[in-house]
């Protein structure tokens, strides 16, 4: 019975990677930036509308493998309506807990690419 959850899972993870939720740009964000895994070459640009000290939106766009963008995907949809504290506070733990798959130490810089923008695009003003 695992392994058909497993596999339901990873056809989850394709589907996230060919329609990734909060995917485009947005008008007017507030905060902006572009990060990018220079070995090998994704790279995801997070824009975000914050108000009141929380995610009002979240896009993201970009390209890269399917771990980064599925990450982005999960990534921006957790962090919607979060305050700027909360997201502060995450970390490489957060990010395996939604994607729910193992990750190898050489895709982790994939994993993370998200969360390193996003963080990034905050702390500019």
């Amino acid at each position: 019975m695992e392994k058909i959850s497993d596999e339901l899972y990873r056809e989850h993870i394709l589907d996230l990677y060919k329609s990734p939720a909060n995917f485009g740009e947005l008008k007017n964000p507030t905060h902006k930036h572009t990060e990018t895994n220079s070995s090998c070459g994704d790279e995801i640009t997070i824009n975000l509308v914050m108000e009141n000290e929380k995610v009002r939106d979240v896009k993201f766009s970009g390209s890269g493998c399917v771990i980064s963008l599925v990450s982005a995907s999960l990534l921006t949809k957790k962090i919607k309506g979060m305050k700027i504290q909360d997201i502060q506070k995450m970390d490489k733990s957060d990010i395996i807990k939604l994607l729910k798959i193992k990750v190898n130490p050489a895709r982790m810089k994939c994993a993370l690419l998200s969360l390193k923008a996003v963080k990034s695009a905050l702390e500019k003003k």
